[in-house]
């Protein structure tokens, strides 16, 4: 069940992994959902991909890849909160393009992210 919804969702997968910087291909997370690290939220216009990072003093839900129906990503925020509280998270984070800000203007911007080449 969970591999073919992983294949419905490829195409926004892929898309999002488009703007990762290199960090991941369809096959690591393909295989980060299948083994628990990370958490496909599926929904039948949209995906999101989730992971706990835990720091020494705070543990937080990481959105690291959303693709589809804007709307859709944005309906999936309560459902995560939710998951977040529950799995003792103290926020949910989200890393993405400058375009997140003005999509989820309540949320706020704690960080910029800069990368040169090596």
């Amino acid at each position: 069940m969970m591999f073919d919804e992983l294949i419905r969702c490829r195409p926004w997968i892929e898309a999002a992994l488009v703007y990762s910087g290199g960090t991941h291909t369809f096959d690591d997370i393909a295989k980060g959902v299948l083994e628990g690290r990370f958490r496909l939220w599926e929904r039948p216009n949209g995906c999101a991909i989730t992971e706990f990072v835990q720091f020494p003093r705070k543990r937080v839900l990481n959105v690291f890849l959303a693709g589809g129906d804007m709307q859709v990503i944005k309906d999936l925020e309560a459902p995560a909160l939710e998951y977040a509280r529950a799995n003792g998270c103290q926020a949910v984070t989200l890393a993405g393009r400058k375009g997140w800000s003005r999509a989820l203007p309540h949320w706020v911007t704690k960080h910029v992210s800069m990368e040169i080449s090596t």
